[in-house]
């Protein structure tokens, strides 16, 4: 049991050396990642405008078309009145120009509104597209802060992941579940006892549990704050 929770404090103690080279990294990871949504976002609204605008522009091609052809059929429809000779007839034309009238007009009103909205959405996307290139600016200086940082910090990162990878692999799966689980919800998830307190929450440790904590014969937490609390043998070992 021991040799379980020098383990875990050696996982601790590496976790805070690279949790310290986190904090050099400052708010960037943070500020970088709002930067790429809001592009993400940006550019998938301006990609659905776009989508619109051509869909709008292919109606009115498709609506043209539809004029040009109603239009021809006016004018064929009157020339046809020239000829017909009957009353029958002739009121079969004029219903028929006149619905191909209607129609011509109602395209062309479709088509205005589509202009319109044409023109909107070109507006939208030419407001849209400043923002996108400042974004990226912006997502291009800070991701270069970070890479700068980065690379400072690459070598001692890596000694100490690789580490971490040996320390892991010794650790029991039952052992490594609960200290990953403390230290999602706490930070640190391995904690000694300095000045009979928990040193994590600072909760006050009884004599008696101190005293069973110094056995080194299981694991013991908190009682206020849950962490993993280590005697001074295991600390100094």
């Amino acid at each position: 049991m021991k040799n379980r929770l020098k383990l875990l404090w050696e996982l601790q103690q590496i976790d805070t050396e690279l949790d310290k080279l986190d904090e050099l990294r400052g708010d960037l990871p943070r500020e970088i990642a709002i930067i790429e949504n809001k592009l993400n976002e940006l550019k998938e609204k301006i990609q659905n405008l776009r989508k619109e605008k051509e869909e709008s522009i292919r109606k009115r091609e498709e609506n043209d078309e539809k004029i040009v052809e109603s239009r021809a059929n006016v004018k064929k429809y009157k020339a046809q009145l020239l000829q017909v000779k009957t009353n029958r007839e002739y009121d079969a034309l004029t219903k028929e120009i006149d619905y191909t009238q209607e129609l011509v007009d109602k395209l062309e009103q479709e088509n205005n509104t589509l202009a319109d909205l044409n023109k909107k959405l070109t507006q939208e996307i030419e407001e849209i597209e400043p923002e996108i290139k400042n974004f990226e600016q912006e997502l291009k200086e800070r991701s270069k802060d970070l890479a700068e940082i980065d690379k400072k910090t690459e070598k001692e990162r890596m000694v100490l992941v690789q580490k971490r990878e040996e320390i892991k692999a010794k650790i029991t799966r039952a052992d490594l579940s609960l200290y990953n689980r403390i230290r999602a919800a706490k930070g640190k998830a391995v904690v000694p006892i300095r000045r009979n307190a928990c040193d994590g929450c600072y909760a006050a440790i009884s004599s008696q549990k101190q005293l069973e904590i110094r056995r080194n014969d299981r694991i013991y937490t908190c009682e206020s704050c849950g962490r993993i609390l280590i005697s001074a043998e295991i600390e100094s070992s």
